[in-house]
C-alpha cells in the first residue's frame, strides 16, 4: 500500500476517533439534564460528524485507489505486468497460531 494511503486512512480514523470521543463525553455529561434545544444541537453535531467521518473514509479510499494507478501505472512504464489487486499480498499470513 503507498504510505500516502495509509497516511489518510490514518488521519481519517484519527478525526473520527477524536471528534467521536470529545462528542462522546460531552453527550455523556450533559444530554440527561440539557434542554430540549441544547439535546438538537447536540444530535445536529452528532449527525454532521458522522457525514465527516464518512467523507473522510471516502477520501481516503480514493487517495488509495489513485495512489494504486499510478504504482500501476508505473510498473506499466517500465515493462513490468501488473498483478491484479486480488494477487497483491499486503501482509505476513503467519500471525501466531495454526489454522
Amino acid at each position: 500500500m503507498h504510505p500516502l494511503a495509509i497516511v489518510g486512512a490514518t488521519a481519517g480514523k484519527l478525526a473520527h476517533y477524536a471528534i467521536s470521543g470529545v462528542v462522546g463525553g460531552l453527550i455523556i455529561k450533559n444530554l440527561p439534564a440539557a434542554k430540549p434545544a441544547a439535546r438538537k444541537a447536540v444530535v445536529g453535531g452528532l449527525a454532521g460528524g458522522i457525514v465527516a467521518s464518512r467523507w473522510l473514509a471516502e477520501a481516503a479510499e480514493e487517495a488509495r485507489l489513485k495512489a494504486g494507478d499510478v504504482m500501476a501505472e508505473a510498473r506499466t512504464s517500465l515493462g513490468e505486468e501488473v498483478p491484479p489487486p486480488s494477487a497483491v499480498k499486503v501482509g505476513s499470513d503467519d500471525h501466531g497460531h495454526e489454522h
